[in-house]
């Protein structure tokens, strides 16, 4: 795991210390649910709630010896507790308080990833509105296509923040279910009351039919929506990294004073922070794909999904948090360069100009084909001979008995491509 790359807060939350907290926070409300039916005295449930408590190395001592760690764990607060430790795991097996112990703690981690969205998507916001009126080139296949405005890319980096945010809200609710029903979730030996009232306590609902597990179908459509932040992640670190490209250089990410690019180029300013972040994204979808491994499971259960999600679900949450706050302080301090948009946009001649140059002969009688064999010619000798798109068609015979030198000009204003822009804003941010 890489705790040690991450913020405080969710290092804290996939904790040994938090882990087990949860566990008892689990027993102690069943044990609580026990005592509203008459189960266990009050003067045990204070005794117990006053006492439970555990030490990390001691689990671990106990563990090394039965190989169990629910066994270790409840032994460990055996031994603060004293005899009403019997009233403790009363009824439940392991999975009762492990998945509804996990549930508490993939609902807090995605509670601090909602968080994380969030402020990044007030900051795509903020961007957009910076560079709304910074207009850049518009590329498919990475080839000039036309203008836009650079105020776009944040937009729909916004609008995608906001999906992600309601997924991860779903997704959330999805996974905020507990399962206290026993071996194999008929409520064998409890009535299902300690269910209904340990999990109103804990602030979660019940799995509607469980086997002695959580459905793995909850934590699968978990780990995907971090797999799709993270890919949203990824598609801006790889949309930075290449305006980051000398060729391009539109816009970079942040460099440090002393920062140092290279041990043997002291030129170099590389996008270290976003292909880092592209790497990570292949890290988090892949343990999202492991999770679908984890669904199919032997009759009421096995724990072939245990080990493996002891490491994608801490690692994925975070990873996801990690990659949001790194993600933002690029974002926040990015380097944005307007005059080589527009010098960029130089490079191709005026050829961005083409579709117009081609629906103003069509709109003079001309079919499509006629028109598009027209603008190609041009279009392909000014490119391979460097020629100024406007001044090969201010001087083609064939178009001038459609399009005087005015009509022809216009064509080529650069501001007619972003005339729309406030609609597209507009139906955005409202």
């Amino acid at each position: 795991m890489i705790q040690r790359y991450t913020r405080k807060e969710m290092g804290n939350i996939w904790s040994d210390e938090n882990k087990f907290r949860k566990w008892l926070l689990v027993e102690i409300a069943v044990c609580e649910a026990w005592a509203e039916l008459g189960k266990i005295p009050e003067e045990a449930l204070r005794e117990i709630k006053e006492k439970a408590d555990f030490d990390l190395k001691r689990i671990d001592e106990i563990e090394a010896t039965v190989k169990h760690d629910v066994i270790a764990f409840l032994t460990a607060v055996a031994e603060k507790v004293g005899t009403v430790s019997r009233y403790i795991h009363m009824g439940l097996t392991s999975s009762d308080v492990v998945d509804t112990a996990q549930a508490l703690l993939m609902k807090e981690a995605g509670e601090l990833i909602m968080e994380d969205l969030k402020r990044i998507k007030e900051l795509f916001k903020d961007k957009a509105f910076q560079y709304k009126d910074t207009i850049c080139m518009g590329r498919s296949h990475g080839v000039h296509a036309e203008p836009t405005s650079f105020g776009l890319r944040f937009a729909l980096w916004y609008e995608e923040a906001g999906r992600n945010i309601d997924r991860l809200a779903s997704a959330i609710d999805r996974i905020s279910v507990g399962k206290i029903s026993g071996a194999v979730g008929t409520f064998s030996n409890m009535p299902p009351e300690i269910e209904e009232i340990a999990l109103k306590k804990l602030g979660l609902k019940p799995e509607p039919v469980a086997t002695q597990v959580v459905q793995r179908d909850r934590h699968a459509e978990f780990l995907s929506v971090l797999a799709l932040i993270a890919a949203m992640i990824e598609k801006i670190a790889v949309e930075i990294r290449h305006l980051q490209r000398t060729e391009v250089l539109e816009a970079e990410e942040p460099f440090t004073e002393g920062q140092k690019g290279s041990s043997a180029m002291p030129h170099k300013r590389n996008p270290v922070g976003c292909e880092n972040l592209s790497g990570l994204a292949r890290l988090v979808r892949s343990n999202a794909f492991t999770a679908y491994e984890n669904i199919a499971l032997w009759h009421d259960r096995d724990i072939s999904h245990s080990s493996v999600e002891r490491v994608i679900i801490p690692d994925n949450c975070i990873l996801v948090d990690y990659m949001l706050n790194r993600l933002y302080g690029i974002i926040k301090d990015l380097r944005v360069y307007p005059e080589r948009m527009l010098k960029n946009i130089e490079l191709s001649f005026g050829l961005y100009n083409s579709q117009r140059v081609l629906l103003a002969l069509v709109e003079k009688g001309l079919t499509r084909e006629e028109s598009y064999k027209i603008v190609q010619s041009n279009a392909m000798r000014s490119w391979k001979e460097g020629i100024p798109f406007m001044e090969l068609l201010l001087k083609d015979e064939e178009v001038r008995k459609y399009l005087n030198e005015d009509e022809i000009k216009n064509i080529f204003e650069l501001n007619y491509y972003t005339r729309n822009i406030d609609h597209i804003y507009r139906r955005v941010f409202g």
